[in-house]
């Protein structure tokens, strides 16, 4: 395989996404489900050729001292890219998110009204060292009948782009046209930025990575941005909570995926909980080899913990690292969230129902849990299939975002020759 880094016309790849969707928009959900299908089978079939793709990409990645947090979430198996078909055929599977009638009324005068859900047009996705963006981004956005310009980061340059030659040999066996899916294999920043003003082509741009990253897309775009969002998650235990399951918490949300944007990075403790139960929380420590970075406090009574600073209550470690804060009630919990936090997820444990009723109520996230792990903000774990990631804003879609998400409204009005 040839693999081309030129400098791409951003701009012709965007307008033949804008041209495809258009296309898209007018098929079947049943058209729509039967290329998703082709497509994860062709993945299926074409694996080899995919893993071959990764392994130059994970060479570069040795060579450039990434770490093994990082090289994880870059490698493929068999086994992954056959969960990537797998996660395309129950997208297949979910409800069409387009031309549902949300509401429908007629006025004194006859003229009918309805609002109809339809695609956002086309999408731009830059992402960063993860290949199963590739497919999850791409099957939503076709599912929900949108075009979708990718543009994935340098590390997984080949496999991507690989991946995507792999599914347009898919699409060329059905009614969605293959153009409708672009990928930017360019490594020159200009290729980015021009797709950050290309107003007139892309109607959205989502973010999917580090916070530089997201960061860099809000301050410079000028299309509409759906900003998702790091995620230094909390979780507060409070003085009534039951140590068994606040200790199962708290080491789930840490250690299941510590690299990802839902796994905690600080957990607050009261301190009269913290007193009682600091043996059991110090022999979890250590039984899953988490370090941690504390206040005054939990360094007095945890062994081995690091002085926590300011930038370790702002840190998203994304390893078995985390912060430790200690706090006199639930007020102090949600004064440091919100001082720190990220609008992303925060979780309380406690059994006193008042306590989670205020926390609940104050905290100002995306996804706020009672009892459970912060593990769960997530479209699969909720049930929406794949996610296209996961926004922390309050404008259009906020928390995990499925394929309604990708959708807007649009009023249709049918008269029998009415005028104003």
């Amino acid at each position: 395989m040839t693999l081309t880094v030129e400098k791409t016309n951003v701009e012709e790849q965007a307008i033949k996404a804008k041209k495809a969707a258009k296309t898209l928009s007018m098929l079947t959900t049943e058209e729509k489900n039967e290329a998703l299908h082709t497509v994860a089978d062709m993945l299926e079939k074409d694996y080899e050729t995919i893993l071959q793709a990764n392994e130059k990409d994970l060479e570069k990645g040795k060579e450039k001292g990434y770490d093994d947090a990082f090289m994880d979430r870059l490698a493929l198996s068999k086994e992954r890219i056959y969960d990537f078909a797998k996660g395309l055929r129950e997208v297949a599977d979910l409800e069409d998110p387009t031309g549902i009638v949300k509401s429908d009324w007629d006025l004194e005068n006859g003229l009918n009204v309805q609002q109809v859900t339809v695609p956002l047009g086309v999408i731009g996705m830059i992402y960063e060292a993860r290949p199963n963006v590739t497919v999850d981004a791409t099957g939503l956005a076709l599912k929900s009948g949108n075009a979708i310009v990718l543009k994935g980061g340098s590390s997984a340059l080949v496999s991507n782009q690989t991946i995507v030659e792999v599914m347009h040999r898919g699409l060329e066996k059905t009614k969605i046209p293959k153009e409708a899916v672009q990928f930017i294999a360019s490594t020159d920043r200009s290729a980015t930025q021009e797709l950050f003003t290309m107003k007139e082509h892309i109607d959205v741009l989502i973010p999917r990575g580090g916070g530089s990253l997201i960061a860099a897309v809000v301050n410079n775009a000028t299309v509409p941005v759906l900003e998702t969002g790091v995620g230094n998650c909390h979780i507060y235990i409070d003085k009534a909570a039951d140590v068994e399951k606040a200790i199962n918490i708290v080491m789930n949300a840490k250690t299941d995926r510590p690299a990802v944007c839902n796994a905690v990075e600080t957990v607050i403790i009261h301190k009269e909980w913290f007193e009682t139960n600091k043996d059991q929380l110090i022999a979890a420590f250590k039984e899953h080899g988490i370090t941690p970075h504390g206040d005054e406090y939990a360094l007095s009574v945890l062994p081995g913990a690091i002085e926590a600073g300011e930038e370790d209550w702002a840190n998203e470690y994304l390893s078995k690292h985390i912060a430790v804060k200690t706090v006199g009630d639930v007020s102090e919990a949600v004064e440091h969230i919100e001082t720190y936090g990220t609008k992303h997820s925060e979780a309380i444990v406690t059994e006193d129902d008042t306590a989670a009723k205020t926390f609940l109520g104050l905290v100002d996230a995306a996804a706020v849990y009672h009892n459970a792990s912060t593990r769960f903000t997530d479209g699969s774990a909720l049930g929406f299939g794949a996610e296209i990631g996961i926004s922390t804003q309050k404008l259009h879609a906020r928390g995990p975002m499925g394929l309604p998400a990708l959708t807007t409204v649009k009023y249709q009005m049918t008269g029998t020759g009415q005028i104003r």
